[in-house]
């Protein structure tokens, strides 16, 4: 009996792994797909379907936790770390989209700069931003690239930039697309100024959170470390047979479970005291 469940849970991950991994993006209009997929493409992944990440953390669970399963013999243990095992790609796309954004940050000053040049030069500001994919930082060319391409398809310069907007899914993004939108609406001398403001301020912005993030980092890591410590001891004990079996029972399951929720709301009063609270999107 034992034999047939665990084929049959293997089958399914198998099916799920599949699944995620041949499923095309869906545009789903919830507000936490939403904010998945902008994590998604934060984080590089942005081919990736919030459904097919979701399918893809289920599968996961499901093959961590038979691998506990039958190690331990124990099912709490196999549950608890199919608990974690969910999170961990969440965990890594978020610290992934975290790292992207502070590089794309400390990009966008640089930028500002190439742009106001090349639009000191003469250029019109669509052709300067379409520049950006040629000569700007490496980190935007792509993007810009792209909207080159889709304004020498439609000229149409709002279109143009909603759809960069969306390519970038940043809320720095947002606020400069939406200014050089409205540097190209009022036009003349005005451009210039805007730029230069825009520039200065993105550079203070960036100089304030550097300092913030330097003094509160070793509260983010100690968190980190405090929570992992006694999971890691969990699994080095699972590998002893009298150790897991202690675990075993209702009791050794409400253990666990307590000591989850203990993690669980410890890590994140310490990640909301420690951690900078990040943008949001208010300029889809």
């Amino acid at each position: 009996m034992i034999g047939v469940v665990l084929g049959a849970l293997m089958g399914s991950a198998a099916v799920l792994l599949l699944f995620a991994m041949t499923t095309p993006p869906r545009h789903w209009s919830s507000h936490r797909t939403d904010k998945l997929r902008d994590l998604l493409i934060q984080a590089g992944v942005g081919g990736t379907s919030p459904l097919a990440f979701i399918v893809f953390s289920m599968g996961l669970a499901i093959v961590t936790a038979l691998v506990f399963l039958g190690i331990s013999q124990a099912w709490p243990v196999a549950a608890a770390f199919g608990a974690i095992a969910s999170m961990v790609p969440w965990m890594v796309v978020s610290q992934r989209a975290r790292s992207r954004r502070t590089h794309l940050r400390e990009t966008w000053p640089d930028a500002i700069d190439d742009l106001l040049s090349s639009v000191r030069a003469g250029m019109s500001l669509p052709e300067a931003l379409g520049n950006l994919g040629v000569r700007g930082p490496v980190e935007i060319r792509s993007q810009c690239a792209a909207f080159a391409r889709d304004y020498q398809s439609t000229a149409r310069f709002s279109e143009s930039l909603d759809r960069l907007k969306e390519r970038f899914a940043d809320p720095v993004a947002d606020r400069i697309i939406e200014a050089l939108r409205l540097a190209h609406d009022v036009g003349g001398t005005d451009v210039g100024v805007l730029l230069t403001h825009l520039s200065r301020m993105l550079r203070e912005d960036l100089r304030t959170r550097g300092e913030l993030e330097a003094r509160q980092s070793w509260t983010v890591n100690g968190a980190k470390v405090a929570v992992a410590a006694p999971w890691i001891i969990l699994a080095l004990l699972s590998s002893r047979q009298q150790a897991a079996s202690a675990y075993a029972t209702s009791t050794g399951a409400m253990v666990l479970l307590g000591g989850a929720c203990a993690c669980a709301v410890a890590y994140w009063l310490m990640i909301r005291i420690g951690r900078l609270r990040e943008e949001q999107r208010v300029l889809r």
